[in-house]
């Protein structure tokens, strides 16, 4: 199955096949089952907690580590493959904007992401480097920054 992966920018678009080992993973607190969908339209787990028009992957376990630790809610931290059932966007909130290009892999969208498995087993980051990313977020609450939507 292919997988386009949609720009702002034609020059950018670039596709991806599960085939080449690509796998697509959403870090959250979320009770979720294999075929469940993860739909945009929930609050936000950043910012003002507004309802997200889009939907956050990352080709990375860092990345849904950071998601699964940092969401909002009850409940432990999950890791799910996630498959998309849309186009794909680079997620501005990191690439360009904190780091050059897209090194963790983020994207986005506004079609649901399909759950087709969970990660199981997987190490979260210290208790100071979870506090450290904490403060930083704080930090930027307090001088009005928020995620883009």
């Amino acid at each position: 199955m292919s997988l386009a992966l949609d720009s702002f920018h034609e020059r950018d678009s670039i596709a991806m096949t599960q085939d080449q080992g690509s796998l697509f993973y959403h870090g959250t607190r979320a009770d979720l089952r294999e075929g469940d969908l993860i739909a945009a339209g929930h609050a936000s787990n950043f910012g003002a907690r507004k309802p997200a028009s889009w939907v956050y992957l990352t080709g990375t376990l860092d990345a849904a580590i950071w998601g699964a630790e940092l969401a909002q809610g009850e409940g432990r931290g999950r890791i799910y493959i996630v498959e998309p059932t849309g186009p794909i966007v680079d997620d501005p909130n990191l690439t360009d904007k904190k780091f050059p290009g897209n090194p963790t892999r983020s994207y986005r969208s506004r079609a649901p992401l399909r759950v087709t498995g969970e990660v199981l087993e997987w190490q979260g980051h210290s208790p100071e480097r979870l506090r450290e990313m904490r403060d930083a977020l704080a930090r930027l609450r307090a001088e009005g920054v928020e995620a883009i939507d």
